[in-house]
């Protein structure tokens, strides 16, 4: 039976480049893998197929062959895996991907070291308003990992030295044998390291550091805003085996402040007025994050009124534009009153009720909307 062409087997172009042929292989070797399709000959049979097309696909000298001759230029005995890349080829393009199927320890392409990251750490930091609108510098303390000094950083008891790892001769990797495969994986013995310790450190226990508390300076710009995060590269967690380390994030927590509640660049407070500043009018100081100001209370002035003052809130952290401070004024009852107030007051009452639709024009509204809901 007459052979597919290659490049139709995966389903690429002629001109693919060698991540474009690995990532088809990769896809088609996962959905006619054999421990994916058991008993299914035909699976078994398109796994070899792709199998056989990555190889001679991936060898430039055998690529050249079959694009200038087509399967003649090629060797007809290499199809099940002799020649070319071979099992080596398999597991650099595969072996990651195959460890989760044979439960394998996340091995690797070969010479791949077990290099990794260190994590990423969180700082929550509270801070106050005033701080948040003008900047701050804060110390913080985290904690980290530095060179034991008993050992200097080998992890082995002092006297002694750390020994090439005898399961993987120093690698940190294995080549194991699945069937017709040959797959590398993280070497069980000393997990990826490539060496052991027989007699590890009494101090680090054989990890060569030690944790300790770092001190370090966050610079807080001003307008940073609650639940904003500072980026500190390389704070982290340090990497292993050489790896860099991870990073730290400083995550802002403001406190409540007793007068003002933010919303994004905007400051709201509530301010009370007496009823004759309400009545009448007047001038009232009020606080902002600057100092004091004034503002001038028209007269007639009614509860929960909002007076805009441009420009008091806080500068946006990236724009720098400041927002606004909200006041809303709260007319304030009389308690305690005396005798003399009191009869003042119902003096007073006894004019306004006389014509109320002058003096009390929202009362007034009010009750006419409720008598024509009970006439209705």
């Amino acid at each position: 039976m007459a052979k597919r062409d290659l490049y139709e087997v995966l389903g690429v172009n002629r001109d693919a480049s060698e991540d474009e042929l690995k990532k088809a292989y990769r896809k088609l070797a996962m959905k006619y893998h054999p421990d994916r399709n058991p008993d299914n000959k035909e699976a078994e049979e398109k796994f070899k197929e792709v199998k056989e097309a990555y190889e001679i696909l991936t060898d430039a000298n055998k690529r050249a062959a079959y694009d200038r001759y087509g399967h003649d230029g090629i060797n007809p005995q290499m199809g099940g895996g002799g020649g070319g890349q071979g099992f080596d080829g398999f597991a650099d393009a595969f072996g990651d991907i195959f460890g989760d199927i044979f439960g394998g320890g996340g091995g690797g392409g070969r010479g791949r070291s077990n290099v990794y990251r260190g994590a990423d750490l969180r700082y929550n930091l509270e801070i106050t308003l005033e701080e948040a609108a003008r900047g701050a510098e804060k110390t913080i303390r985290i904690p980290a990992q530095e060179e034991c000094g008993t050992c200097h950083g080998s992890g082995a008891k002092p006297g002694t030295q750390p020994k090439t790892c005898p399961t993987c001769g120093g690698a940190g990797q294995v080549r194991i044998q699945q069937g017709f495969f040959s797959i590398q994986q993280t070497c069980p013995k000393c997990h990826g390291s490539g060496r052991i310790i027989p007699e590890p450190c009494t101090t680090c226990g054989g990890a060569g550091r030690v944790k300790r508390q770092k001190t370090l300076e966050v610079k807080i710009p001003a307008g940073i805003d609650d639940g904003m995060r500072l980026r500190h590269g390389g704070q982290g967690e340090p990497g292993v085996n050489g790896g860099p380390a991870g990073d730290l994030y400083v995550e802002i927590h403001i406190k409540q402040h007793p007068v003002f509640q933010r919303d994004g660049d905007d400051l709201h407070c509530e301010m009370p007025i007496s009823f004759t500043t309400a009545a009448l009018g007047g001038e009232i100081e009020i606080p902002t994050l600057d100092g004091a100001a004034n503002i001038r209370i028209p007269a007639e002035t009614q509860s929960a009124k909002v007076f805009r003052l441009r420009g008091k809130g806080i500068r946006n952290v990236r724009t720098h534009a400041p927002g606004d401070l909200m006041v809303h004024v709260i007319v304030e009852t009389p308690v305690k009153l005396t005798d003399r107030q009191k009869e003042l007051l119902r003096e007073f009452g006894e004019i306004a009720s006389s014509n109320a639709e002058r003096h009390n024009p929202k009362a007034k509204s009010w009750m006419d909307k409720v008598k024509d809901f009970f006439s209705s």
